[in-house]
C-alpha cells in the first residue's frame, strides 16, 4: 500500500513542462562540462593520447582470449555455458511475467550496497537487468579465472575485469537505476541539472580531467578545522618541514618520537579533527612529538632520489631533534611508504653502526612485497618503463594518478558511488575529513618514485638484502631495535599477510599487531571512539595470517593504548616537558606549516 501511495504522490508532483525545461538545462550544462574538458586541450596543452593502461588492458585480455579461442572445443563450451545461463534467466523472467513464483537465476551479494533498493527485486524489469548483469559479470570473471595464463597476467586480467564490470553496472546509469529514475521524476529532472553542474565544476577543478569530489570542503581547512594540534615548524629544507608539538603534560617520556608519514599523501591524516588526532593523543600521553611534513614537489625537485628523502628526511630530523632535546636516540614511527623509508633508514644506520633509534613502529607498512596485493597489477617492466617516460617528461608523477590507482582498489565505494550520488542524483557529498584528505593528493619526484617502484615492488630488494641506498647495501637482519608492526585486517594497499611476512626479516624483537578495519580507519582509531578491535599473537615466523589469527587474542577497541604501554616498557624515564624549539632552532611558523597547504 505504501508503494502505491508513493507512486501516486510522484505522479501528482510530476510537471511535464518543468521536466522538459530541466532536461534542456541538464543538456546545456553537460555541454559546459564538455567545454571544460576540451578547454586545456584547445589552449595548446598536451593533447590526449591513449593512456598506457589501455594498452595493458588490451594486451592482457588478448592473452586470455588466445587461450579460449585457440581450442575450438573450449570456445564452444564457453559459449554453451553462457547461452544456458541466459536461457535460464529468460525462463525465470517468463515465469514471473506469468505470475508464477520463480527463484532468481543469480542474486547479488548481501554486502553489495549498489542493489539495496527494494525495487531491484520487486520490479520485473530491474530484476531482469540486474540478473543479466550479474550473470555476465560472473561469466567474465570465470573466463579469466579458468584461463591457463601466467599468474601475473591472471592477476591483471582479474583486476581489469572487476573494473570493467563495476563500470558497466546498471546502477551507474539513469534508465537502469530505480532510485535515480524515482528521483528524476520526483524532482522533475532537477537532480540532473544539479548533477551536471557538479560534473562541470569537478572537470574545471581537475583542469580538464574529472576530479570526483568525495567530500564537501566546507569547514574542512587545513590549519583551521584539521591539523590544529598546537606546535611549530622548527626546521625546513627542500624536502620537508619538521614540526615539534607543544606539550600538554608537565612531564614527558625522555625519548622523543619522530613520525615519518608517506610522501604519497599528507601527514595530517594523523592530525585530523582533534577527537581523531593520533598526534594530539600522543602529546596528551606525555610524548614529545616531532613529525615530518613532506613538500609537495614540483618539476624542480624531480631529480630528488630515495637517498635524498632518507638524508634530508629522517636522518636530518634526528640531527635536529638532538639539537633541540639533547637526545641522541628517538622512538620512530613510519606510515605506509614512510614506513618503508624508515625501515631502509634503520638498515642504513645499522650498517653504519650508528645508534640513533630506540624503537620503530610501522603503521600498515611493507618491507617485503611478495604479497603486496592488487597494487602489483600495476607493476611489471613494461608498465614501469611507460610510467618512467611520462615522469621524465613532467619531472613528477601527478598525485591524481596515484590517487586514482588507490581509488580503483575499491572502485564501487570510492568512484562509482560518488558518480551516482553526485552526478545522477545531484546530491553533493557531506563534509568528511578523511575523504577530504584522501583527495588532497601530492606529486612525487620522478627519480624517487622510479627507485621505489623498481627496488620494492618490482625487484623486492629490501627484504632480500640486495637494495643499495647511498652506496650502502641494506640488511634488515642487522636492525636490532624493537619493532611494533601494525597491520590492518582489510588493507588493500599493505595487506595484512604481507606485513606479517615482512616481520620475520628484522633482526630484533617484533610485536605484530593486527587492527580491525582498513589502511586508514584501522590506524586512525582513537580509543574514545570505542570502535573495531585488534589482535595479538607472539608467534610470527613460519605462520600464515589465517593460522596467526586463529591463535591470536582479540582485544576490543583501539590499539593506541597497547602501543603506548609498549613504548614505555622500552624506556619509562620521565623528564620535564620540553619547550618547542631552542635558541639554535627557533620556531619558523605555526604548525601545520606551509608545505602541507600546497595543493596539487
Amino acid at each position: 500500500m505504501s508503494d502505491v501511495n508513493t507512486e501516486t504522490q510522484s505522479a501528482n508532483s510530476f510537471n511535464a513542462e518543468a521536466f522538459a525545461m530541466n532536461i534542456a538545462k541538464a543538456m546545456e550544462t553537460s555541454g559546459q562540462a564538455l567545454a571544460a574538458y576540451l578547454k586545456p586541450r584547445e589552449g595548446g596543452e598536451p593533447k590526449d593520447k591513449p593512456p598506457s593502461e589501455i594498452g595493458e588492458v588490451i594486451k592482457t585480455f588478448t592473452k586470455v582470449a588466445e587461450y579460449w579461442m585457440t581450442d575450438r572445443e573450449r570456445a564452444e563450451d564457453l559459449q554453451t555455458r553462457m547461452g544456458k545461463a541466459y536461457l535460464d534467466l529468460w525462463g525465470q523472467a517468463a515465469r514471473r511475467m506469468a505470475g508464477e513464483q520463480a527463484k532468481p537465476a543469480i542474486e547479488p551479494s548481501p554486502r553489495d550496497k549498489r542493489f539495496k533498493d527494494p525495487e531491484w527485486k520487486s520490479n520485473q524489469f530491474f530484476d531482469f537487468v540486474l540478473q543479466l548483469y550479474l550473470l555476465t559479470a560472473q561469466w567474465a570473471q570465470e573466463l579469466v579465472k579458468n584461463a591457463d595464463v601466467d599468474p601475473h597476467t591472471r592477476k591483471k586480467a582479474e583486476f581489469y575485469v572487476q573494473q570493467i564490470t563495476n563500470a558497466i553496472a546498471p546502477s551507474n546509469f539513469i534508465l537502469t537505476n530505480p532510485e535515480v529514475l524515482r528521483e528524476t521524476l520526483a524532482s522533475n529532472g532537477d537532480n540532473l541539472v544539479r548533477g551536471m553542474k557538479m560534473l562541470t565544476e569537478d572537470i574545471e577543478a581537475g583542469r580538464g580531467s574529472l576530479r570526483i569530489r568525495q567530500s564537501d570542503p566546507t569547514n574542512l581547512v587545513v590549519g583551521v578545522n584539521m591539523a590544529t594540534t598546537p606546535g611549530k615548524v622548527i626546521f625546513q629544507n627542500e624536502l620537508m618541514q619538521l614540526i615539534q608539538y607543544t606539550p600538554t603534560t608537565e612531564t614527558v617520556l625522555r625519548t622523543p618520537l619522530l613520525i615519518v608519514p608517506p610522501w604519497i599523501n599528507k601527514f595530517y591524516i594523523l592530525d585530523l579533527k582533534p577527537e581523531k588526532s593520533y598526534i594530539k593523543w600522543c602529546v596528551d600521553q606525555g610524548i614529545t612529538v616531532f613529525v615530518i611534513s613532506w613538500v609537495n614537489p614540483d618539476k624542480e625537485l624531480g631529480k630528488k632520489t630515495f637517498d635524498d628523502y632518507m638524508k634530508e628526511g629522517p636522518l636530518t630530523a634526528m640531527d635536529v631533534i638532538e639539537k633541540v632535546t639533547g637526545e641522541m636516540k628517538v622512538h620512530t614511527a613510519g606510515y605506509c611508504v614512510g614506513g618503508t623509508l624508515l625501515a631502509s633508514t634503520l638498515a642504513w644506520l645499522a650498517e653504519k653502526r650508528r645508534q640513533r633509534v630506540t624503537s620503530a613502529t610501522f603503521f600498515a607498512a611493507q618491507v617485503d612485497f611478495t604479497h603486496a596485493g592488487d597494487l602489483l597489477v600495476f607493476v611489471d617492466e613494461d608498465q614501469i618503463s611507460a610510467l618512467e617516460r611520462d615522469m621524465h617528461a613532467a619531472g613528477v608523477l601527478e598525485g591524481s594518478r596515484m590517487a586514482m590507482a588507490f581509488n580503483m582498489l575499491r572502485s564501487n565505494d570510492l568512484i562509482w558511488s560518488y558518480v551516482v550520488s553526485n552526478y545522477l542524483k545531484g546530491n553533493p557529498p557531506s563534509a568528511f575529513d578523511l575523504l577530504h584528505w584522501n583527495s588532497d593528493a601530492t606529486r612525487m619526484p620522478a627519480a624517487n618514485h622510479s627507485y621505489y617502484l623498481r627496488n620494492c615492488y618490482l625487484e623486492n630488494r629490501l627484504s632480500t638484502g640486495s637494495m643499495v641506498l647511498d652506496n650502502t647495501l641494506l640488511d634488515l637482519s642487522k636492525v636490532k631495535v624493537p619493532v611494533y608492526n601494525l597491520a590492518t585486517k582489510e588493507d588493500h594497499i599493505a595487506p595484512a599477510d604481507s606485513v606479517l611476512y615482512g616481520s620475520q626479516f628484522f633482526g630484533g624483537p617484533v610485536k605484530y599487531v593486527l587492527s580491525g578495519s582498513g589502511h586508514i580507519a584501522g590506524v586512525v582509531n582513537p580509543p574514545a571512539g570505542g570502535k573495531y578491535q585488534y589482535w595479538t599473537n607472539d608467534k610470527i615466523k613460519d605462520v600464515t595470517l589465517a593460522d596467526w589469527l586463529r591463535n591470536a587474542t582479540e582485544h576490543k577497541g583501539s590499539w593506541w593504548p597497547d602501543w603506548r604501554q609498549w613504548l614505555e616498557s622500552l624506556d619509562a624515564e620521565q623528564v620535564p616537558a620540553r619547550p618547542v624549539g631552542s635558541e639554535e632552532m627557533p620556531p619558523i611558523e605555526d604548525a601545520p606549516g606551509s608545505y602541507v597547504k600546497v595543493r596539487a
